[in-house]
């Protein structure tokens, strides 16, 4: 297991590759209360899953009635920098940490 999580370890490290891990996603309310959240749990640099974690929300886009779509994902830390995916948000927060 020991080997593995090295192996796993020289691969990001390598790669300069996240490695965050989903922790929760959740959908609440309806219409224009609409929002989704998820939490990411980072990684440390040799590979293993760290307790710092990351939450991240995006809100329905509306207009009146017509809730068709989504704003962008914001880090809860920072809800000035938006991003276009939860994924390049998990990266930023994991990384402003100092972790992966």
């Amino acid at each position: 297991m020991k080997l593995l999580s090295f192996i796993f370890a020289i691969c990001i490290s390598i790669s300069g590759a996240s490695a965050y891990q989903m922790s929760s996603s959740n959908e609440y309310g309806t219409g224009d209360a609409r929002n989704q959240n998820i939490t990411v749990k980072c990684t440390t640099p040799t590979g293993h899953i760290s307790t710092e974690t990351c939450s991240l929300r995006r809100y329905a886009k509306c207009n009146g009635t017509d809730c068709s779509g989504w704003k962008e994902w914001r880090d809860l830390r920072n809800t000035t920098t938006t991003y276009s995916d939860w994924q390049s948000a998990a990266d930023a927060c994991c990384r402003a940490k100092g972790l992966r």
